[in-house]
């Protein structure tokens, strides 16, 4: 006859079993919010990479005009 378990071991056990679980359910929450990092890292290169071609066209378009500009005023103060 096998012994009867005492309620202090079916506690123990039942709370490994609660702690286990919540060890796995905080696991797959990591797993998702690491996830979501890379992704958020990614998406922020990608932003500064756009950023960054913007400033070049904005450096080239004032540089453009400066020189357009410089012709203009040199062919009114000539003409």
């Amino acid at each position: 006859m096998p012994k009867k378990k005492k309620s202090e071991d079916l506690v123990h056990e039942s709370l490994g079993h609660r702690i286990s679980k919540h060890e796995a359910v905080c696991a797959e929450r990591m797993k998702t919010l690491f996830k979501a990092i890379d992704e958020m890292r990614k998406d922020i290169k990608d932003l500064r990479q756009d950023m960054n071609k913007g400033k070049g066209a904005v450096h080239v378009l004032v540089f453009l005009a400066g020189l357009i500009a410089a012709i203009i005023g040199f062919f009114k103060w000539n003409g």
